[in-house]
C-alpha cells in the first residue's frame, strides 16, 4: 500500500469497458478522455463545492458514428471553454470550442478541401462482424451514396492489429479518389490493436497472435456476405506489422481477396526474430514471442508468412520496401516475393517495389509520397477493373 492511500478520495473508478487515455485539469473542470467499444469519448466534469469533488459533468455530444478526436491547443488554465479536435471519414479536420456553462461546442476553423468536395455525398457506418470464437470485431465504413450498390462495389479493407495501436479513422481527401470511383472502404478493428483497451491487445499478440489474422478475415466475410462488396472485388491492405497482416491472410485466405498490397511488411518472422543483432529483435520479443522458447517458436512458426508460402494460387500483390528500413529490412519482402514467385500457380501479378531513398515511413517530399500513393491505386484500379 502506498503511505497515506487511505486519505485518498476516488474520483474516477476503473470500468473494465472503458480505458482511461488523458484528464486534462482546469480551475473550475475537467476533461476525461477515454475510449468505450473502440471510440474516443470526452466528458467535461466542473468542479463544485469548495472541495475538489465532482460532478459527473456532460459529455460532448460527436455527431457521427465514426470519427477521431483529441485536445486541442488550451493554454488558459481559468477558463469556461475547452478546445478540441475532431474530424471523421467524411468530415475534413476541425477546431471545435466546446462551452463548459451550456454544453454546446463551436467550429473555429476548418481544413478546406479543394474541388468542391461536398461530405453530405458520403455516409459512414460502424458495424461488427463475429470472430471465430464469437468475440464482436469492430469495422468501420465510408463510401459514396450515389455509387452504392449491393454486391457490385469494389471493396478495399485495411487492418494493422499489433502494439496496442489504435486506428485513427481521420479524414483523408486522397481517398476520395477510391470513393468517388465507387470503392467501400472498410477499417477492421482487429484484435492486437487497442482499440477496445489493453485486453484488446493482448488477446492479439504472444500466443493469441492468430486473432489478428482470423479476425481479419472474419471482417471481410462478413462485409462481402452483407453485400459492402462484390466478391470478386476485394483488395485488402496493411503496412508494417500490417503487413505480417497481409502476408498471413495470404497463406490463409488466398481465395478471398483479388488485391493485396503491403508496406514495408514483415513477413519474415522467424529470421527477423532468432537475429538480436538487429535493432527491433529483442524488444519485440514481448509482442510476438521469443523463439528461442520451443512453444512460442513452433507458434510463430505456423504464422510466419514467408515460411508457410506453399504452391497454390494466391491473389494479385504490390509489396513495397524501403533501402534504408531500419525496422523491416528490406531484404524481408525481396525473399518473401522471390519465393512466392516460384510457388505462385495464378499468373496474377505480383510486383516487389524498392525505395532507394526511403526509410520505413516511405517517401516524405511533399510530391513523392503522393507519387506512392498515386501508385497503390493505380494498382488497385487496374487489378479491379474500375475505370480510371
Amino acid at each position: 500500500e502506498t503511505p497515506g492511500r487511505e486519505h485518498w478520495t476516488e474520483r474516477i473508478a476503473e470500468r473494465p469497458e472503458a480505458m482511461l487515455e488523458e484528464v486534462d485539469l482546469f480551475a473550475r473542470h475537467a476533461a476525461v478522455w477515454e475510449r468505450r467499444a473502440g471510440l474516443q469519448h470526452v466528458r467535461v466534469r466542473p468542479f463544485v463545492g469548495a472541495g475538489p469533488e465532482m460532478a459527473e459533468g456532460r459529455e460532448i455530444p460527436f455527431p457521427e458514428p465514426v470519427y477521431s478526436t483529441h485536445p486541442h491547443a488550451n493554454r488558459v488554465y481559468d477558463t469556461a471553454k475547452y478546445r478540441y479536435a475532431y474530424q471523421s471519414l467524411v468530415t475534413p479536420s476541425s477546431v471545435f470550442e466546446y462551452d463548459v456553462r451550456t454544453g454546446d461546442s463551436k467550429l473555429l476553423k476548418q481544413l478546406e478541401v479543394p474541388g468542391g468536395f461536398d461530405r453530405e455525398q458520403y455516409a459512414s457506418e460502424r458495424i461488427f462482424a463475429k470472430a471465430p470464437d464469437g468475440v464482436g470485431i469492430p469495422i468501420s465504413l465510408v463510401w459514396r451514396k450515389d455509387k452504392r450498390e449491393a454486391e457490385k462495389n469494389p471493396l478495399w479493407v485495411y487492418g494493422y492489429g499489433a502494439y496496442g495501436y489504435s486506428l485513427p479513422l481521420g479524414f483523408n481527401s486522397n481517398r476520395l479518389s477510391l470513393l468517388d470511383r465507387g470503392f467501400v472502404l472498410a477499417y477492421a478493428h482487429v484484435r492486437g490493436g487497442g482499440d477496445m483497451g489493453k485486453a484488446w491487445h493482448d488477446a492479439g499478440r504472444l500466443m493469441q497472435k492468430r486473432n489478428t489474422f482470423t479476425d481479419f478475415i472474419a471482417v471481410t466475410e462478413h462485409l462481402v456476405a452483407q453485400g459492402y462488396g462484390a466478391r470478386d472485388r476485394v483488395a485488402a491492405e496493411g503496412g508494417s506489422a500490417g503487413g505480417l497482416l497481409m502476408g498471413a491472410i495470404a497463406n490463409m485466405r488466398p481465395d478471398l481477396y483479388r488485391v493485396i498490397i503491403a508496406h514495408v511488411p514483415f513477413v519474415d518472422v522467424m529470421n527477423t526474430m532468432l537475429d538480436p543483432t538487429l535493432p527491433l529483435t529483442v524488444p519485440e520479443y514481448e509482442e510476438w514471442g521469443d523463439p528461442n522458447q520451443k512453444k512460442a517458436f513452433e507458434y510463430m512458426l505456423s504464422y510466419s508468412p514467408y515460411d508457410n508460402l506453399e504452391a497454390k494460387a494466391y491473389p494479385a500483390m504490390l509489396v513495397k520496401t524501403s533501402l534504408h528500413d531500419s525496422q523491416v529490412m528490406y531484404w524481408e519482402p525481396a525473399k518473401y516475393m522471390a519465393k512466392m514467385r516460384t510457388l505462385t500457380t495464378d499468373g496474377l501479378a505480383k510486383v516487389l517495389h524498392t525505395n532507394l531513398s526511403a526509410g520505413h515511413g516511405g517517401s516524405s517530399g511533399r510530391y513523392d509520397y503522393l507519387k506512392e500513393i498515386a501508385l497503390d491505386y493505380v494498382f488497385l484500379l487496374r487489378e479491379l477493373a474500375v475505370q480510371p
